[in-house]
């Protein structure tokens, strides 16, 4: 139908990406802002606010301690939302897959990825790829498609190692500090 063509269009003619970068992948998404790649002839406007954004790129390595602020910010962005996951660290964890305690392995276990973009960093161009493959699948989705999405896929959450200090431990600390 027309009508969801039309939807379809201006939704992918006005991607709003939210500026959301960890890492050094930002700086290859931050040259796109710049004349040389001229990200806004694509009607690509970088947005402050998840409120504003209907894409996130995220860019750069996800740790566990930023897992639960990205799970918060793509909660924040209006439906359609869409994300790019973009770098090697974001996609399986990377370099530091091996031997960090604290690295996500692979953003698609907090938020569901649209588009993987693989490179270590990928060139500002390949961005440009995966916005038009992006661009693309936008072009195809039926309204029907958009209804029966969830809204919000139910994730495992994060186990915190973290332990809370007893109220004995708690007592001595004060009173060394009333001593002193």
């Amino acid at each position: 139908s027309s009508s969801f063509d039309v939807s379809n269009w201006s939704r992918l003619a006005s991607l709003w990406p939210l500026l959301y970068g960890t890492s050094c992948c930002f700086i290859e998404f931050a040259s796109l802002i710049g004349s040389r790649f001229d990200f806004d002839r694509y009607g690509l406007v970088p947005r402050s606010s998840p409120r504003q954004a209907d894409l996130i790129v995220t860019a750069g390595t996800i740790t566990m301690k930023m897992a639960p602020s990205l799970v918060r910010l793509y909660e924040q962005m209006p439906e359609p939302k869409y994300v790019i996951a973009m770098g090697a660290c974001t996609i399986t964890g990377g370099m530091f897959s091996t031997d960090s305690y604290s690295t996500v392995r692979g953003v698609d276990k907090l938020i569901p990825v649209d588009i993987h973009l693989p490179g270590c960093p990928p060139k500002p161009e390949a961005i440009i790829d995966a916005v038009t493959k992006l661009r693309k699948k936008i072009a195809q989705e039926s309204f029907e498609e958009r209804t029966f999405r969830p809204t919000r896929t139910k994730y495992p959450n994060l186990s915190s190692p973290h332990r809370f200090v007893s109220i004995v431990n708690t007592k001595k600390y004060k009173k060394k500090l009333e001593t002193q």
